[in-house]
Formats: structure tokens, C-alpha cells, sequence
């Protein structure tokens, strides 16, 4: 037979990722949680029915892709004239600008990317049903959790709705087929997500631990420094150029991300200016500011509030990716907004620097191992 994901997890020893503690696993029965006793992380997470349960989600949520592909996505008019676009074909206009980049960024995180860890976790279960090798299983599994933190569907869901409420007071907007498909496909999804537990599907499968992170303590603090510094430089022009250019009847009025905040504002649409507000402005700048006091924390051997320092690494792991709602929300527009003269949208240089500071913070927090929050702890407790 083999393994089942609702057997329940035998008991055995594991060292916390975050902490490095080494911490002793019992039998966990259905919706019970292992936590670490030094920092509090959740280790396992056992559900019953769990590989069903993954299997349906998955097979949903791949049947919503496929079905949002093939119709329109969102429809503009305005003056008699009308564009629509479809999720694939919306890539178009920003080809044609030469943001190349960001219509490949769009299109790994809310199609490729989403697909690729939703076969891969199918081929898991397939895998083990037919008691495949685990070596495959695990090189899946590697894939699949590598891949989770890029796949953006929901994020790029709400940036659709934060243009649709931007754009519905200057024309007709009408929604198509693929745009419910894709919500179809974005609650598959975040339930395929919430039914994975990675430590259940690794000791269960392939009957080995999750991959920790490797680096050395130099390693990791030089990297994480490295990353930071190149999003801080990009965080300049990506406030202080253009996001996206806006014609309207032969003029080009420009518009930064702070300056299209002041407008919504302005304009009373206040929930959508501190959505816009908060992704762009404060989650970026309040991760790298976290970040710098995490990683001068270690890099001088601080000892003290660990538990502060962990959960503000928790908590810059959970926000850095959406602040990836700004840069959807101008490729939305731009796709959609195509009007020639009367009314057009193009992206702004600022567009492709945000892009990149939200991608080079997400990757400052990969390269920052929190276990060295720990570390220097045992080493001071050693010495006493």
C-alpha cells in the first residue's frame, strides 16, 4: 500500500527551519498542529482525507486555467470605440512597448508558474499512488514549494478589480467568460494551497525531510545586503519616474505612483487609493526596513527579542509579494485601455524599476536565514 496523507504522522525527531531546534514530533491526529517550542512555528499540520481533498482542488483549479483561456477576459468602450482583451492576448501591448519584461513576469505568475505547481503536485499524488520512485516525488516536491511563493493569481485578481473600479467611471467596462473562469481558478487554487502541508507530504511520500537552506552565515548576510541595496536604488526612479502614461483626446498626462494615490484620493475613491497606498508605499519600504534590522541584527550578534525579530520575518515573507498589485494594475489598464487618441494607457519606466524592487525584496527574504536570529543565542548560552 502506499503511503496515505490521512495516516497519521509518526513520531519522530525534526530541526525547526526557523530556529534550528531540534524538536520531538508525536502522533498527530486529524487537524492537529506540531509547533516549535523556541519560536513557535508550525512544523506539521496533519488533515485527514488530505491527498483527496489536494487532488479535486488541483483538477478544479486546472479546468478554470484552461477554461479561462480561450474567451475574452474584460471589455472597454468608450465613444463608440471598443478593445477587449483575453488573459493571453492582453500581453500584446506591452510586447508592443518594449516592456518585454514585464509581460513575461505577468505571464509566469499567473499562468505559468500556477499551472506548473499544480501538475507537479497531481504528478506527486499520481506518483504515489502508483508507488513510483520517491526520488521523483521529492524532485516534484522541490519544484512545487520553490515555485508556491511566484505564483501570484489571487494578487493579480485584485489588481483586476482595483482597475475595474478605477476605470468604471470614464467608460463601459463588460467582463467576459474567462474572467469568471479565472476567479474559478484563483479559489481552486488558494484551496489547493491551504489543503498542502509541506512537512506532511515530504515524510509521507518520499519519507524524507523538507530542503533547509543551506548558505553560510557570511553567505546569506552578504547576499541578503546585495539584494536590498539594488531594490533601495530601484525604489528611487520607481517613485520618482512615471508608472504609466495616460492620453486622453491628444494629451499625455503622466502619473507616479504617489501622484496616482493624491488622484484617487481626490477623487473620493479612498478604499482604493489605500489599497494602492499600501501595496506600493508602505509594504515595500516597511520590508526593506525590516529587513535592514534583521540582517544588521545578526550581522552584529544581537541576542535580544528574538521573538519581535522572528515575527517580523513571518511577517515580510507573508506581505512582500503584494506589493505586486500596483504593477498588474498598470499592465490591466495598459492591455485594456487602447483607444488610440480618444483615450490610451502606456507603461512608464517606474513600472518596470517596481517590478523589480517587489521581486528583489522577495528574494532578499529567501537569501535571509532566520535561524541565524537563533543562533547567536545558543552560541551566548554556550559560553555561560
Amino acid at each position: 500500500m502506499p503511503p496515505s496523507l490521512s495516516d497519521p504522522i509518526h513520531s519522530g525527531n525534526v530541526n525547526c527551519h526557523e530556529c534550528d531546534t531540534k524538536v520531538e514530533i508525536p502522533r498527530l491526529a486529524h487537524r492537529q498542529k506540531a509547533k516549535c517550542p523556541c519560536c513557535g512555528k508550525v512544523l506539521f499540520r496533519h488533515v485527514n482525507d488530505a491527498q483527496q481533498r489536494i487532488a479535486i482542488f488541483a483538477t478544479s483549479a486546472l479546468v478554470f486555467l484552461l477554461m479561462a483561456m480561450p474567451f475574452n477576459f474584460l471589455g472597454f468602450s468608450a465613444n463608440g470605440q471598443e478593445h477587449a482583451i483575453g488573459i493571453i492576448s492582453g500581453l500584446d501591448v506591452l510586447i508592443t512597448n518594449d516592456y518585454l519584461f514585464l509581460a513575461v513576469i505577468q505571464l509566469l505568475s499567473i499562468v505559468v508558474v500556477p499551472a506548473i505547481v499544480l501538475i507537479g503536485i497531481l504528478l506527486v499524488l499520481w506518483a504515489n499512488k502508483k508507488q513510483h520512485n520517491a526520488r521523483f516525488s521529492k524532485f516534484a516536491l522541490d519544484i512545487v514549494f520553490a515555485l508556491i511563493p511566484w505564483s501570484m493569481a489571487e494578487i493579480f485578481l485584485i489588481g483586476v478589480l482595483v482597475s475595474l473600479i478605477k476605470i468604471s467611471s470614464l467608460a463601459d467596462v463588460s467582463i467576459g467568460l474567462s474572467f469568471y473562469a479565472y476567479i474559478g481558478f484563483t479559489i481552486c487554487m488558494v484551496a489547493t494551497m491551504l489543503s498542502m502541508d509541506k512537512h506532511q507530504l515530504y515524510t509521507t511520500i518520499t519519507k524524507t525531510k523538507p530542503p533547509h537552506k543551506h548558505l553560510s552565515k557570511s553567505e546569506s548576510i552578504q547576499r541578503t545586503w546585495a539584494l536590498l541595496l539594488t531594490s533601495i536604488l530601484l525604489y528611487i526612479p520607481a517613485n520618482t519616474l512615471p508608472i504609466m502614461h495616460t492620453k486622453f483626446l491628444g494629451t499625455n498626462e503622466p502619473s507616479t505612483i504617489l501622484g496616482g494615490v493624491v488622484v484617487l484620493w481626490q477623487s473620493k475613491s479612498y478604499p482604493i487609493a489605500l489599497i494602492i497606498f499600501i501595496a506600493s508605499i508602505v509594504v515595500p519600504v516597511g520590508k526593506i526596513v525590516i529587513l535592514v534590522w534583521l540582517n544588521y541584527s545578526v550581522q552584529k550578534g544581537t541576542v535580544k527579542r528574538q521573538s519581535e525579530r522572528i515575527f517580523c520575518y513571518r511577517l515580510t515573507e507573508f506581505i512582500g509579494r503584494w506589493s505586486m498589485v500596483d504593477v498588474f494594475v498598470v499592465a490591466v489598464l495598459v492591455s485594456l485601455i487602447q483607444l488610440g487618441n480618444t483615450m490610451s494607457v502606456l507603461p512608464g519606466p517606474a513600472a518596470l524599476a517596481f517590478c523589480s524592487v517587489v521581486i528583489l525584496t522577495m528574494l532578499a527574504a529567501m537569501s535571509f536565514d532566520p535561524r541565524l536570529i537563533w543562533s547567536n543565542t545558543d552560541a551566548q548560552n554556550d559560553k555561560q
